[in-house]
């Protein structure tokens, strides 16, 4: 019995996602891209086969050469397509592990995004089956918040005073510091730094590659919260460590700050 057009096709596709799981393997990742010899030992397909496929998947952005090593990795129109919708997909993935963070700290938690030198509230939620409004579309100075200071753990030195070296609210040094100390912690709080009399925590969430994408927040008045600051930010990291292992997060893929401040 021959296979159909559509199981052929079927059978194609199967292999093309093979290739490009190899190319985002840790392997791949590490090396900065594979060439078609060890595609083929890792996918168990004939080299002229990886070529032809990989070719294909070129000429489409789906997978881009070096033109240096001759190794592929993967292209701009697949991560184009995942960028499109990522926050979307974000927001859908996140709201119900936030309707449970909140639940169980009792206080209202927010799902944000750096937008420049601000952190922009996507959405909030409370403990009960309602939005909570009032912060959604609304930016906070980054160097003030906890969330900001999550969203900037992949930042270098030098992006960090591209950003906010002009601003004058808070020394570079003394935020790559904070940033620094939240990144050990696996989580952020502030205390009164933003408002008086409000305090708060964040974690950050990380896409497919270990990216910091997001961050969940809890923030309250410090008479219901300030007690109990540091056990709401491991609460709020493992929730956003849930959120992240949705979006294909693994921990071991999560990049090591290399850059120091000089």
């Amino acid at each position: 019995m021959t296979d159909t057009p559509s199981a052929s096709r079927g059978h194609g596709l199967r292999r093309d996602i093979d290739l490009l799981e190899a190319l985002a393997s840790d392997e791949a990742q590490r090396a900065g891209g594979l060439g078609v010899v060890r595609l083929a030992q890792l996918v168990g397909r004939e080299k002229t086969q990886i070529s032809r496929a990989l070719k294909v998947l070129a000429a489409e952005g789906i997978v881009e050469r070096d033109p240096d090593t001759l190794e592929y990795r993967l292209g701009w129109r697949l991560f184009s397509l995942v960028a499109r919708t990522s926050e979307s997909r974000l927001v859908r993935v996140a709201e119900p592990v936030m309707h449970a963070l909140s639940a169980d700290l009792e206080e209202t938690s927010h799902l944000c995004v750096l937008s420049d030198r601000k952190v922009l509230t996507l959405l909030s939620v409370s403990g009960h089956s309602f939005r909570v409004h009032g912060w959604e579309g609304r930016g906070v100075p980054a160097w003030q918040t906890s969330a900001g200071r999550v969203l900037l753990a992949d930042a270098t030195p030098d992006e960090l005073y591209v950003r906010f070296g002009t601003a004058g609210e808070m020394p570079v040094p003394d935020l790559w510091s904070l940033i620094q100390d939240a990144r050990r912690q696996g989580y952020a709080r502030v205390s009164e730094e933003f408002e008086a009399g409000l305090v708060g925590v964040s974690a950050p969430v990380r896409d497919f590659r270990g990216r910091v994408v997001a961050a969940l927040n809890v923030s309250a008045p410090k008479s219901r919260l300030g007690d109990r600051l540091d056990e709401a930010g491991r609460i709020t990291a493992r929730a956003a460590a849930r959120v992240s292992t949705m979006l294909g997060w693994e921990p071991r893929r999560t990049p090591v700050a290399r850059a120091r401040l000089t």
